[in-house]
Formats: structure tokens, sequence, C-alpha cells
């Protein structure tokens, strides 16, 4: 009789891949479904590892899905990532390779890569790193990332030295210690504050919230790479293993 209910199940089982589930689940009797779940039930008993194999392939589905989404995310919004007029770009706009960094002044982790992006202009120089206020911890990274987004209205080429004074230091970030960081970068107090006030501003951290949204970004740091995302403080190593794909071959992975 099991072997009877096995090949029955096969039999059905083949089925299902050419009719429609609606077309044949209707023909079984009550006793031909139950005989179905005995068999299925007694083999899932007999072989529990056929569960456990199902859940990592169907893991693995998952995660090739949600990478496939986030690379046709990327590549919906590549004009807003690379080229937005509103963004801050570290070394040379014109280079030909692209890292691109959403953060948050008051982000630990984004202090802890500080340092990656340092090296990262300092030795790759075919490299610009182009950053996105994205500032979500608190009111006071809200405060300080208007006073960034004036900064590099008012002068691109001050922004690297504001930039790096303030996530560097100590405590946490806000208007008044942005402004600061300003003034020390040679911007005027006021006309920085009049600045963060503008359009412009809010603009530009407006754009950065929405492509966070699109891209499903809600932390930071958060690295963009040709089609990759990227999350987390990985370090200079991994970063410049992907920089270094991208200039072998155009991808993170060759």
């Amino acid at each position: 009789m099991f072997a009877h209910c096995r090949k029955f199940l096969m039999a059905t089982l083949v089925a299902a891949t050419l009719l429609p589930s609606t077309a044949y689940a209707e023909d079984f009797t009550a006793s031909q479904k139950a005989a179905i779940g005995d068999v299925v039930k007694a083999y899932l008993m007999d072989h529990p590892e056929v569960i456990a194999d199902a859940l990592q392939a169907l893991d693995a589905r998952n995660k090739m899905a949600e990478e496939q989404g986030r690379t046709d995310a990327i590549q919906a919004n590549r004009e807003a990532i690379f080229s937005s007029p509103y963004q801050a770009v570290l070394g040379d706009p014109n280079a030909k390779i692209a890292l691109v960094e959403f953060f948050d002044y008051n982000c630990g982790y984004c202090k802890k890569a500080l340092s990656d992006t340092r090296a990262i202009l300092d030795k790759e120089k075919d490299v610009k790193i182009i950053l996105k206020e994205f500032p979500i911890l608190s009111e006071g990274s809200v405060e300080a990332a208007k006073v960034a987004a004036a900064v590099n209205i008012l002068d691109p080429k001050a922004y690297e030295a504001f930039h790096f004074d303030l996530l560097g230091s100590r405590g946490q970030a806000d208007g008044d210690r942005a402004l600061a960081a300003a003034a020390k970068a040679g911007l005027d107090e006021a006309k920085v504050k009049e600045t963060a006030a503008k359009p412009e501003v809010a603009a530009a951290i407006s754009q950065s919230y929405d492509l966070a949204h699109k891209l499903n970004i809600n932390g930071t740091p958060a690295y963009i790479i040709g089609d990759e995302l990227v999350y987390g403080a990985v370090g200079f190593s991994e970063l410049n293993s992907k920089i270094e794909a991208m200039r072998a071959c155009g991808k993170t992975t060759c």
C-alpha cells in the first residue's frame, strides 16, 4: 500500500508541474488526499533533513531576490546616486570609480570608518567618494547635515576639511558644532546659517532619504559601489578589494 501511495504521489507531483493547481486538486477524493498527506508525512519523518535543505534553499533564493532587487533599484536611480547636483564629492570629481557613502555625523561606525575614507583618498587617486547626508539618529544629526549641505553649496572645496573635522570630533554633533567646524574651514558662520535654511539644503537631505527608502537603507554607514550595496563599516580592506575589482573588470566581483 505504501509503495502504491508513493507512486501515486510521484505521479501527482509530476502532474503538478504540468497543470494549474485548481485543475488537478479538485479531481482528488478525500481518501486520495489523505493518502498523499500520509506519504508526505512519513517521508518527512524519515528524512527531516529535507525540511532543513528546503529552508536553506528558500533562504538562498530570498537573498538572491533581495540582492537582485537592490541591483535593480541602483540601476533605476543611478542619476540621483552618482550624479546628483546636491552631493558632496571628495577626491577627483572626474575619477572613473565612485564610492558612495550614506552617513550620519553622530554615527559611531561612520566615525570609525572615517579612517577608511582617508586611506582611500590617499591611496586611490582614480576614486571619488560621494557623500550622502543621511541624518537618522537625532535632531542634532539633522542640524549638522543642514550645515554640511550649506558648506557644500557655498564652497565645495572646503567641504573635505569641514567633513573630517566634524565627523572626526568627539561628542554629539549638532548645528552649533557644525557651524564651528564650518568657520574653522574658512566659511562665514552667518552665511552658512543663512544658506542652511534654503530650499536647496532641504532638497539635498530629502533626496538622500528618498534614495535610502528605495534602496532599503536603514542604517549608516552604507556604501554603493558599482551595482552593489554594502552595509556597515566593513573596513578599508574590503572596500579596497571592491575598488580593485571595479578597476579590473567594472564589477565588484570579477
